[in-house]
């Protein structure tokens, strides 16, 4: 047997995420809301029967609560990332190699574990991961990557299967690729799905049996993988370290209109201090940042939006440094009489501890100021975000994210703690 492939994806993992710490929310419909409670982004099936639509408008929704006793929750992003992290942890000790492709999915190299029997191996790993998590998840097993991404969605939707199925060496294998249309394959987009109907094209075992040289006419050599891995023959490998972002953006929108410049810089500073942490923890310095303000165009009022960008002498990954930056640049593009929604940071031409041309009149990168960093991320890491912060982020600013129905953080604080009774 050749290379066989795991993806492992947990089931409506917001949602999931929300009923391992309430277990009154098992069995009724659940829903969970984007930035600023705008939009739905995450259903439980009990949700998705009602009707109600992945990106729906929440106001449209609203009616449904009370006739159908919907529970509605603001996105928790430190608990959800604590929890990714959890099982993340778990399927490691699993398996001899994966990759965490996403927030809540990950393939798993299960080469060499055939012993085991693969549909029963899956089996433990489902058991395993919802007994030391809570988390309910799908395990999808082919020969490559996009056939295990087949198998998991097979597995998820069909309930006889039992949260596992295993396409390697299938008896019909034929017949199940003839049942998946191509817009359902993993790595074929809207714009690919259109095109390959107009021609013919419509289903995975119609893409796998198309001729390489029109695959490839057609869609580039990535779409010559995707026709290849169809046919059982793996060509994307394994990444077990993600590579690291050639571009850091940290954004998101006010939960009200903001007109002063003072909330501007305070929201620019948390911003920038986000997106520098992050800029640490895959071990880079940043040499280029540009700062943007925005107003909302959907609304019927004056608009303007403007960017700042600033190239550095040499690399860096100092937060006051950058945050320095990000208010310089602020103060230049700042106009006022604009009711504004978004304020946002990136960081690019990033290089790795150690690369990157120096200031011949600079000192390099300052130890003391990289001790400091390390300090800050080491405490934030033990005691939760924002134990130590930076005073030009501002304390309780009104123009943080509208979440009314947000949960309690119930792994990454102290005060919010579950209680067993």
């Amino acid at each position: 047997m050749g290379e066989v492939v795991a993806l492992v994806d947990c089931n409506n993992f917001y949602v999931s995420c929300e009923r391992v710490f309430d277990p009154s929310l098992w069995g009724v419909p659940v829903v969970v809301l984007s930035n600023n409670d705008g939009n739905v982004i995450a259903r439980s099936n009990e949700a998705k029967q009602l009707g109600i639509e992945m990106g729906t408008p929440w106001f449209k929704c609203a009616p449904l609560v009370a006739r159908h006793g919907i529970r509605v929750f603001s996105s928790n992003y430190a608990l959800y990332g604590d929890m990714s992290r959890r099982v993340m942890e778990t399927l490691a000790g699993c398996v001899p190699a994966m990759e965490v492709y996403s927030i809540d999915e990950a393939f798993l190299y299960l080469t060499g574990m055939e012993h085991f029997g693969l549909e029963e191996y899956g089996r433990f790993i489902r058991t395993r991961v919802g007994g030391w998590t809570g988390m309910p998840v799908s395990v999808g097993i082919g020969p490559s990557k996009t056939l295990a991404k087949l198998a998991n969605r097979i597995a998820k939707k069909n309930p006889e299967c039992g949260g596992v199925f295993n396409i390697t060496g299938h008896p019909r294998v034929d017949d199940i690729l003839d049942g998946i249309a191509v817009e359902n394959i993993w790595g074929v987009g809207s714009r690919y799905a259109r095109m390959l109907h107009e021609h013919g094209v419509h289903s995975a075992l119609d893409l796998s049996r198309a001729p390489d040289a029109w695959v490839r006419k057609k869609m580039t050599v990535m779409g010559l993988r995707t026709a290849w891995e169809l046919r059982g023959h793996p060509c994307m490998e394994m990444e077990e370290a993600p590579p690291p972002k050639k571009a850091i953006v940290s954004s998101r929108s006010f939960g009200r209109p903001v007109e002063g410049l003072d909330e501007l810089m305070e929201a620019a500073a948390a911003y920038t201090t986000r997106a520098a942490e992050k800029l640490r923890r895959q071990n880079s310095l940043v040499c280029g940042l540009t700062v943007f303000l925005t107003t909302n165009r959907f609304k019927p009022e004056p608009q303007y939006s403007n960017a700042a960008t600033f190239s550095l002498p040499e690399p860096t990954g100092y937060t006051p440094h950058l945050i320095r930056l990000a208010h310089a640049g602020l103060r230049r593009i700042y106009r006022t009489g604009y009711r504004y929604k978004k304020v946002g940071i990136m960081l690019f031409d990033i290089v790795e501890q150690g690369e990157g041309q120096l200031d011949l009149f600079g000192g390099g990168v300052d130890p003391r100021r990289q001790a400091l960093m390390e300090t800050v991320d080491r405490l934030n890491g033990r005691f939760g975000k924002s134990t130590v912060s930076f005073a030009a982020e501002g304390r309780g600013s009104s123009w943080h994210m509208r979440r009314e129905h947000l949960s309690p953080r119930y792994t990454t604080s102290w005060l919010e703690l579950p209680l067993v009774r």
